[in-house]
């Protein structure tokens, strides 16, 4: 029988294996989501949404070199100009076409170098926690960028990407999931608990909240039912949007989400990557702003959830024969175990949406469908701290974008599952549709 120094000695050197595993993939998966690509693609138009490739790359390898090696591990710069290359908090989003960026086959030396270091400290079995943590944070920053390289290849009318190693999953023809769930009120944890291996500072700490009974979808909006609202005149309609929602449809001249289009016949198609198709009239609609949620929201006589609600829909489980919320909470809306291609469409796995009635292994104790995956979720939620925040040393993650930004839950197609958890926020500011974002409704109740 192992004591208990040779048990935590043994979780140890499994935690390390496993943090070497995300450390590979997490690069393989950015250098092959730009393998394919030309130099001049790699540079790429300037707009206001996107990076360089070449230089956000770079970011991704230098941010692990910063934290990882130099910060954790005390280790010297290897390129001295790293810092005037790379640092997004100090380097306009603007200069960064005009940078004196290394080449194509210098930028993926450094991208191996910086890896190979990390893991070679890996292997050498004497991590701190300092350095487990940093190196894990490098790992889901990476992650993140990778989901942007993929949104940029759409942004721009790209080819989707090709990874290795993935099982290609059926895109799947489950159909629609309609109807609302009844979920009560009470009392319910909200945000990061401190038993997780690791929070991002806006997730900490949970906290008891009080909640209101409401009923949400059981489904995301689909392509067809937000067909109606485009019919609908609903981009016309004044009435249906905010101040600042009307003075952005009105200034991009907005009649439809960003990549549909409709054909002299009458068909709607939307851009995928660099091919038209017909609308999918069961998937998710994706690529819309917050504003045009909220006003498809309004044509509907429906509204956004907040993101408590979200949370409560995904993590709580019903008691007293669904008349209260019982006293605990799940990491992810089938339980505590890891997705999987059955419970969630994440990790490029369908390279794209699937039906909103796919997926019912995931369904969450109160019957939400697909709450991880598939599409981000608008919530009606401004992102701000919990109470009691307190930075991270990463402090530019979150704390910058508190009051301009707004919270989406869930993930996407191409979001890694290592990312995710029921307490997992995302934020964006409400103009964004190049982002994988659609959403999910609430009943308006009678004095709403």
């Amino acid at each position: 029988m192992a004591t208990p120094g040779q048990a935590a000695a043994d979780n140890s050197v499994k935690r390390d294996a496993l943090l070497a595993t995300w450390v590979h993939d997490a690069r393989q998966r950015t250098m092959e989501v730009v393998a394919d690509l030309t130099d001049e693609q790699l540079m790429g138009p300037q707009l206001r949404i996107v990076n360089p490739l070449l230089w956000e790359i770079g970011h991704v390898t230098w941010f692990q070199e910063k934290w990882a090696l130099r910060h954790a591990g005390g280790q010297e710069p290897i390129r001295a100009d790293g810092d005037a290359l790379y640092d997004s908090a100090a380097i306009a989003h603007d200069t960064r076409w005009s940078l004196p960026l290394p080449s194509r086959a210098d930028t993926l030396a450094y991208m191996t170098i910086v890896r190979d270091r990390v893991l070679e400290r890996i292997e050498e079995g004497k991590l701190t926690e300092d350095e487990r943590y940093f190196i894990t944070l490098g790992v889901f920053h990476e992650d993140m960028h990778t989901e942007a390289f993929t949104y940029t290849r759409q942004t721009h009318g790209w080819s989707a990407p090709v990874f290795s190693g993935l099982k290609p999953a059926s895109s799947g023809e489950a159909g629609p999931l309609r109807g609302d769930v009844e979920i009560p009120g009470g009392r319910f944890l909200l945000g990061g608990i401190r038993e997780e291996p690791f929070v991002f500072d806006n997730e900490k700490w949970a906290h008891l909240v009080e909640v209101r009974p409401f009923a949400i979808a059981r489904a995301a909006v689909t392509q067809s039912e937000f067909l109606e609202f485009v019919e609908g005149q609903g981009y016309r309609r004044k009435e249906l949007w905010s101040e600042p929602g009307w003075a952005w449809r009105e200034s991009r001249g907005a009649e439809h989400p960003v990549y549909w289009k409709r054909e002299a016949a009458g068909r709607w198609l939307r851009r995928n990557f660099d091919q038209w198709v017909p609308l999918e009239p069961h998937r998710a609609v994706l690529h819309v702003n917050w504003w045009e949620a909220e006003a498809y929201c309004n044509w509907a006589g429906r509204r956004l959830p907040t993101e408590l609600e979200w949370e409560v829909a995904a993590a709580a489980e019903p008691a007293n024969s669904g008349k209260e919320l019982a006293p605990v909470k799940r990491r992810f809306p089938w339980g505590d175990n890891r997705p999987d291609a059955k419970h969630a469409n994440l990790r490029w796995q369908a390279m794209g949406t699937v039906d909103v009635g796919a997926l019912p292994a995931g369904d969450s104790a109160f019957g939400c469908r697909q709450m991880i995956g598939n599409v981000w979720e608008w919530t009606s939620t401004d992102f701000g701290p919990y109470p009691g925040f307190e930075v991270d040393p990463y402090k530019e993650y979150s704390e910058p974008w508190f009051g301009t930004h707004k919270v989406l839950r869930g993930g996407a197609w191409p979001t890694q599952p290592r990312l995710l958890r029921n307490t997992w926020r995302n934020f964006y500011t409400p103009d964004r549709r190049d982002v994988w974002a659609g959403f999910r409704t609430c009943r308006r109740n009678s004095n709403e």
